[in-house]
């Protein structure tokens, strides 16, 4: 039992204070104000004033692996070192610190280390380890001059779709299109194989969001402020454009063309997974970020020799 906990039952009520809860067999058998529920033969009761209980979050766009050596990788004209960025995976933290955070249900959202996620997806489903239930996605789609050294880069749209229909069969349950695709290799990878269809999402550079809709992507990502670059004045097809955010600053959210994409999303009920965190980190005046939540800071600091 945990009690004179605060409850905040995501229904969007006022929150309850003082409240008591009771579990078993891990999950919630009762709640209620304290002093007003049954307390259960043999119950431990642990006294958690000052916490508050909220329901398992469901994470939309998180990752098992970390991009800290863009801090030591960047070149000063915003390059990347060759042979490109390496992601460092995080099997044993990755899923405890999501858990410990709250997050019961979680999307990978592109993997750089996919056995890896499968087995440790595998690991959490058998209760030989501790962490969220897992949607596995899929290596990252890539095209041609792609940032990280661990994701492959496709030759084609026959390339694409064996990559889908093999990942399939390995176990993933989404796809994941990066930067650098045509639309080609779009289409043929949401044409791919699996049956029943798995959802492919998109951080879409390359392809406009209207293009991917049209070929029928089921959500996007980080946008469309971040990523859809339909507006930028010199797009070229099929080749990634570098200032889509810039595009967006002149556009009335109310205007045609923003009201156009928005219906556009609607009528083909495609998602957006807004990953608000990351449209904070370019905010003009954040506070900084403290050195002992900075994995770039600490990987840079000098070391002793």
């Amino acid at each position: 039992m945990l009690n004179h906990v605060r409850v905040i039952d995501g229904t969007g009520g006022a929150a309850k204070e003082n409240q008591t809860i009771v579990i078993a067999d891990g999950k919630i058998q009762t709640a209620g104000a304290f002093g007003t529920v049954t307390v259960p033969a043999n119950a431990q009761q642990l006294d958690r004033t000052g916490y508050t209980v909220i329901p398992g979050l469901v994470g939309m766009h998180n990752h098992l692996f970390y991009a800290g050596s863009i801090s030591l990788q960047g070149t000063p004209k915003g390059d990347v070192d060759e042979p490109g960025l390496m992601a460092v995976e995080l099997a044993y933290t990755g899923p405890r610190l999501y858990l410990a955070s709250g997050v019961t249900t979680m999307r990978t959202t592109g993997s750089v280390e996919p056995y890896t996620n499968i087995k440790i997806k595998q690991r959490i489903d058998a209760g030989l380890m501790p962490g969220p239930k897992i949607d596995v996605t899929s290596p990252y789609l890539e095209g041609k001059l792609g940032h990280f050294a661990q994701m492959h880069e496709l030759t084609g749209p026959d390339d694409a779709k064996q990559r889908v229909d093999y990942w399939a069969d390995e176990g993933v349950t989404s796809y994941k299109a990066y930067m650098n695709l045509t639309r080609e290799e779009l289409g043929a990878a949401i044409q791919g194989g699996a049956c029943p269809p798995l959802k492919l999402t998109g951080h879409l550079c390359s392809v406009t969001w209207h293009e991917a809709i049209a070929l029928g992507i089921d959500d996007l990502e980080h946008g469309p402020v971040f990523t859809d670059t339909e507006f930028v004045a010199d797009k070229k097809p099929d080749v990634r454009a570098q200032t889509g955010r810039q595009s967006w600053t002149t556009l009335d959210i109310n205007g045609p063309q923003v009201q156009e994409l928005i219906q556009d999303l609607v009528s083909h009920h495609v998602a957006v997974t807004s990953t608000l965190p990351v449209f904070e980190a370019f905010l003009p005046g954040r506070p900084p970020m403290e050195q002992r939540a900075c994995m770039p800071c600490v990987l840079s600091r000098p070391r002793a020799t």
